[in-house]
């Protein structure tokens, strides 16, 4: 195995554990719905029906980036993939470049023949390798749009990660400009501000995942990984550096009232969902909530789908929202 099918492999199995989990931070809780004891509506006429890419969903969930180019990572991909497309939901690809650098058939796309597929590759990569790196992610996969990810913490704390950052920005203009697809920047779990949103705007991004801190912490699991005792001490500090989402979505949609957002980081049930639908966001992503199912079954995968469906309509039927539209000016607690 590879050094970076290596470090896939340990993401998968930290990922799994409590303690890189950051549930507990976060500011999901502190958003309440007013209670609606006069609903007036019937739970079975409830519409989740949205609309991402110009392409119909049926409910504003997609599968979050997870992993790739690893031993597990086939299977994964293999069972999110057959779930993706029998739910008739995006499922975004984990990063793309262990593929790519050892040049490896990508076949995700053969268990979703016309689900939405998001390619993703890492902004460091592209800023190193050019456009042409893009190019060949969003051809592996037969790509709807590309995910470029920004992770600058984590590759702090990775051991051998990248520490050069300039002109990132430039790149991801140019996939924007010139790629056939659109392009959808995501940070890994310490979100992006309202500024760098701004920025991202100005470079002609419509769509950015938001990820915030509150779910799964890439920090810590690389802290987990590094052999570096220096390295350790200097990065403790930092493990839960970040911006949660639920602050996030209302601040960037005020500052960006114009950028699509994709709420995600921290959300891990249906009300997640609901929240960040009333708080700005388009659609939700998660992934950390898959990765068990995915390594049982395609079936595994379904169920935990129509769950957060069924956590979503409850959640919209108790605030008297009958579609998502609705839900969007649903009352808050003061």
């Amino acid at each position: 195995m590879t050094d970076i099918g290596k470090r896939k492999q340990d993401h998968i199995e930290l990922a799994l554990k409590s303690e890189h989990q950051s549930k507990a931070d976060s500011s999901f809780d502190t958003v309440r719905f007013e209670h609606n004891a006069l609903p007036e509506i019937s739970l079975s006429d409830i519409s989740l029906n949205c609309e991402f890419l110009n392409q119909n969903l049926a409910a504003p969930l997609m599968i979050g980036a997870m992993t790739g180019g690893c031993e597990n990572g086939d299977i994964i991909n293999c069972h999110l993939g057959e779930a993706a497309e029998a739910c008739s939901i995006p499922m975004a690809i984990g990063s793309q470049r262990a593929a790519l650098e050892n040049n490896q058939p990508q076949t995700i796309r053969q268990y979703a023949p016309n689900a939405i597929l998001l390619g993703n590759i890492g902004a460091t990569q592209i800023q190193q390798q050019g456009i042409d790196l893009a190019k060949r992610a969003v051809e592996a996969i037969e790509a709807n749009a590309l995910i470029i990810h920004l992770n600058p913490l984590q590759e702090l704390v990775q051991q051998g990660g990248d520490r050069n950052w300039k002109l990132v920005l430039e790149a991801i203009y140019l996939c924007a400009d010139k790629l056939s697809v659109p392009v959808i920047v995501k940070e890994v779990g310490a979100g992006i501000s309202p500024s760098n949103a701004k920025q991202l705007e100005q470079a002609g991004i419509k769509w950015i995942e938001v990820a915030g801190r509150g779910g799964t912490n890439w920090a810590s699991i690389e802290y987990a990984r590094n052999q570096s005792d220096f390295e350790q001490q200097v990065a403790s500090p930092f493990l839960n550096w970040g911006m949660d989402t639920a602050k996030l979505l209302p601040a960037i949609s005020a500052n960006c009232p114009s950028l699509n957002l994709i709420g995600s980081g921290g959300v891990r049930d249906g009300l997640d969902i609901a929240r960040c639908i009333r708080l700005g966001a388009c659609v939700t992503a998660l992934a950390q909530p898959f990765l068990a199912p995915a390594l049982e079954s395609t079936e595994a995968v379904i169920n935990k789908i129509d769950i957060l469906k069924e956590q979503l309509r409850w959640a919209m039927f108790l605030t008297g929202s009958k579609d998502l539209e609705a839900l969007k000016t649903a009352k808050l607690e003061e």
